[in-house]
């Protein structure tokens, strides 16, 4: 009886296939010899296939509801105009504290003076340090 017991907490695992291989083979030796197990076997198997064909019906207002949540909500005009005029006083205001924050040196030198003067404390080999060696060789310094 006690086999008997172990063996049919374990049959619902069996039709589900989540027995190791050595419990299922120790509920398959047991009901070869066991006709009340095989019975229990037999009835779950039963109910098994009756609950996979039930059908369940879905609540009426699901597919309304999942079609009202994929549907975008509607944008009104104003809040595109809205966004666009943020999007241009943020980018004049960001551009002129930028100006007052880091403003550009005027000088008298011509543009690629401009951007050297830029340029300090060049690494060795960069971009920078190899065009203030041209520069330097061109003016004879």
């Amino acid at each position: 009886m006690a086999a008997c017991e172990r063996v049919r907490e374990r049959l619902s695992g069996m039709l589900d296939n989540e027995l190791s291989g050595a419990e299922g083979r120790e509920v398959e030796r047991h009901l070869e010899v066991c006709a009340a197990c095989r019975r229990e076997l037999a009835l779950l198997q039963r109910l098994d296939g009756a609950l996979g064909d039930l059908m369940v019906p879905a609540p009426a207002q699901l597919a309304g509801k999942v079609l009202a949540r994929l549907q975008p909500r509607r944008r009104y005009w104003w809040q595109s105009v809205a966004l666009a005029a943020s999007l241009v006083v943020g980018i004049i205001l960001g551009g002129s504290l930028a100006r007052d924050y880091y403003p550009y040196p005027y000088t008298n030198g011509t543009s690629e003076d401009l951007a050297l003067e830029e340029f300090h404390d060049f690494p060795q080999g960069s971009l920078g340090a190899v065009m203030v060696s041209y520069q330097a060789e061109e003016n004879g310094k």
